[in-house]
């Protein structure tokens, strides 16, 4: 079997019929569908009794309400492809996406993983278009700060080498579960692609299973801040500094919590060459001149 899709199901009965539809509606049909029902209580369960029934090549869990990331780790702990890939019950995939990459994967069998574009907040007025060009990285720091793959860590627009995950888990119980585990595949891959082929189309559903912003804040934060230590604080992260720059002071204003991240020696020069909105360069400059734990609370005061 070529590959593994796995769906965390957790009541999506008006979107669940969309996910799994656009699935079988592919003209890839070398695949497994594994959906995993965690604890719905709106008859999204037996929906996914049903599909299984009138289809072969889905599977079905049912599991207590323990959140997304128990639902992807029991999916994946059953699952027998070669390459594995996640979509969220609520979301959905274009018209012969997965021919399209597990075309592109037979090509190109060194690829570890592979990237494609998100139609984001689909059918909202944020939607927007994100691709991120036709690239392949060999190495994996230049993919998290070049590539910026820090923006877009996420694990539903990308297919893997199933291998990948063999000492690999997502988070019980920690949010933004995706940019904790995404540097942790890196580190066993040796190749990643991203296309501007295919489609994810991401919406928004309060009430599904996807964790949002909040007090998981603070573990996205600390995720990065492990990212940055491991890639040496240099000068040349500048731009993802201040991506995270940006984090730690959502972080205080939500919590109140003494900054934890570290501050590094950022020259005025780097600064200017970066290409960041104005906002984030006078940022950077302000934490030179009155540092971190001031310039948190002057941010609090300006975004009470």
């Amino acid at each position: 079997m070529k590959l593994s899709i796995v769906i965390p199901v957790y009541q999506v009965k008006y979107t669940l019929t969309r996910c799994v539809e656009s699935v079988l509606n592919q003209s890839f049909s070398d695949y497994e569908m594994i959906l995993v029902d965690d604890g719905s209580t709106d008859g999204s369960a037996k929906m996914c009794d049903d599909f299984a029934l009138a289809d072969n090549r889905i599977r079905v869990i049912h599991q207590a309400n323990k959140g997304l990331s128990s639902a992807r780790n029991a999916g994946l702990a059953i699952s027998r492809g070669e390459y594995v890939t996640f979509i969220d019950s609520d979301d959905f995939i274009g018209e012969n996406t997965l021919s399209i990459l597990m075309t592109k994967l037979e090509a190109y069998p060194d690829y570890d993983i592979l990237e494609y574009p998100v139609l984001w907040h689909h059918g909202s007025p944020e939607q927007r278009l994100l691709k991120f060009g036709v690239k392949t990285y060999n190495d994996m720091s230049s993919y998290w700060v070049d590539g910026k793959a820090y923006q877009h860590a996420y694990v539903w627009n990308k297919i893997f080498v199933r291998r990948l995950f063999d000492a690999v888990s997502f988070p019980d119980g920690q949010l933004f579960e995706d940019a904790y585990t995404l540097p942790l595949l890196l580190k066993n891959a040796h190749v990643v692609a991203t296309t501007e082929e295919g489609i994810y189309y991401y919406t928004s559903n309060p009430d599904g299973i996807t964790n949002h912003p909040g007090d998981g804040l603070s573990s996205l934060l600390e995720t990065h801040i492990r990212q940055l230590e491991a890639l040496g604080m240099t000068e040349e992260l500048s731009e993802y500094y201040a991506h995270v720059l940006n984090i730690q002071l959502d972080v205080y204003k939500a919590t109140r919590k003494a900054p934890i991240l570290p501050v590094p020696h950022i020259t005025s020069s780097a600064i200017r060459r970066l290409g960041l909105p104005w906002k984030s360069r006078l940022k950077l400059r302000l934490l030179k001149i009155i540092g971190i734990k001031n310039l948190c609370r002057l941010t609090r005061l300006l975004r009470p």
